[in-house]
């Protein structure tokens, strides 16, 4: 946080303390609803039940739909009440409307829809009815379109007649039947004859986009072709939105933010409410499989416990740690580079062919490096008995006969190779397969697959053992 807001922060807490609604009010009156929206996250419900006391419609309208879904939450539970919430959804654009109702219980939105104009209840219906990660679930209707026949002066005369607040780039040209035939820059409206037909001005090689593109494919042709904004299209090619560069900004931080919570084994449905227990479930959900996976790495471990001499399994599995954890943050770094490729829409990420000549390449360099460190460090930890501070198991280690340590350095050296490799290859094709089949590629590196990777890494790691022993 800013000094500016820290000292911000500092007054609204005083006055809050001295109960001076007036002086909060002419404090907070004036400014930004982004900076009201940080005050407000860090406030308790009841300090927050004031400054919604103190505020006018509007201002609280637009700090509602700027603060995180987590603090709505609370909102919406403890704070606001029916007719409060809508008053301030009647007071925001029916974008920002359409959001924040679907956060809320199906019956209370369903019940300030009966509440708010009608006119403005249809239009955010139709924006509801969309998904919510599609071009349509994040589309402004508020747009500017002519027909084709229309003249600069017509043009014009409907930007004025324009009652939003809204900053327009560019004009939409439809036919008589509203199919999308091109844009024409503001800019040009002001350089060109009065009297000039619009079809002259016409770039008719616009980029658009249909209502049920993803919004994660939105945000990569605007990076891909630096817009500011973009028409959105229905499936008869009729104009009925647009897509501004401050609401794909949203996008990207929504989806950057997704594909954490998937890579570290959570959701960011946890955040979508503020109970304790829902954000529990929601870990435990990615946690149970993971404890049946080591559960399957201990099986593993007990099954070829028999077919060892005692003395020979307790030497070996004081590597296995090494061999899982190795191989699994190697398989995490293919799937990290491979995932973000894939959400940015780098063609080189698409492209399977290259991608796996690449990190095939990459892989078997680390993978033959690690695996001679890892023979090092395996032949060289039993000589740490005669330093003192060896451990019971190392102590065992030592009393093998030279030809067994040998081999069992082998085996550890092949072992941590192969699980490389095929830890890398999983990390590598996994997020190509999910993408495939529909579910987020960023699962691919979540602890879920970490687990899987560490019991096949072990059970590779053993048989390879038995094999040379």
């Amino acid at each position: 946080m800013a000094d500016e807001q820290k000292e911000l922060f500092r007054c609204v807490k005083e006055l809050l303390e001295a109960d001076d609604k007036s002086a909060i009010t002419q404090l907070l009156t004036d400014r930004r609803s982004s900076d009201i929206a940080e005050i407000v996250e860090m406030l308790n419900n009841q300090q927050r039940r004031t400054i919604f006391s103190t505020l006018s419609t509007p201002t609280l309208a637009e700090a509602l739909e700027k603060v995180d879904e987590a603090t709505r939450g609370e909102l919406f539970e403890e704070v606001l009440q029916e007719k409060e919430l809508t008053s301030l959804v009647s007071y925001l654009d029916n974008d920002d409307a359409a959001d924040i109702l679907l956060e809320l219980p199906f019956e209370m939105s369903v019940k300030i829809l009966e509440t708010i104009p009608p006119d403005q209840s249809a239009g955010i219906k139709e924006l509801m009815a969309y998904a919510e990660d599609s071009a349509g679930g994040i589309m402004d209707p508020s747009l500017i379109s002519v027909f084709d026949d229309a003249t600069i002066a017509e043009a014009i005369e409907k930007i004025r007649a324009k009652d939003a607040d809204e900053d327009f780039f560019f004009i939409y040209v439809v036919d008589k039947a509203g199919r999308f035939l091109g844009d024409v820059r503001i800019r040009l409206l002001m350089t060109s004859p009065q009297n000039t037909k619009i079809e002259q001005l016409i770039n008719r090689n616009a980029i658009y986009v249909y209502d049920h593109t993803d919004q994660e494919e939105v945000r990569n042709i605007f990076k891909k072709n630096d817009l500011m904004v973009v028409p959105v299209l229905d499936k008869n090619h009729k104009l009925i939105g647009r897509i501004t560069a401050d609401r794909v900004i949203e996008v990207a931080e929504e989806e950057a933010a997704e594909d954490l919570y998937a890579m570290a084994g959570t959701d960011p449905d946890e955040l979508d409410n503020v109970s304790i227990l829902r954000a529990a479930r929601v870990r435990m959900t990615w946690l149970l499989p993971c404890l049946i996976g080591t559960g399957i790495t201990a099986f593993v471990l007990m099954f070829f416990q028999g077919k060892f001499t005692s003395t020979i399994f307790a030497a070996i599995v004081i590597f296995v740690p090494m061999i899982a954890a190795i191989s699994g943050n190697a398989g995490l770094q293919t799937s990290a580079i491979v995932v973000c490729g894939l959400a940015t829409g780098d063609m080189a990420a698409e492209n399977l062919k290259k991608v796996f000549a690449r990190e095939v390449r990459i892989a078997f360099l680390v993978a033959l490096s690690c695996g001679i460190i890892g023979a090092l460090i395996c032949g060289i930890l039993p000589q740490l008995k005669n330093t003192g501070i060896g451990t019971q198991q190392l102590s065992q280690l030592s009393n093998i006969d030279f030809g067994e340590q040998i081999r069992i350095v082998m085996a550890f050296g092949t072992g941590m190779f192969s699980s490389i490799m095929v830890a890398t290859t999983l990390g590598l094709l996994l997020p190509f397969l999910f993408q495939h089949i529909g579910i987020d590629p960023a699962v691919s590196s979540g602890p879920l697959v970490t687990t899987t990777n560490d019991s096949i890494s072990v059970a590779i790691y053993m048989i390879l053992t038995l094999l040379l022993i």
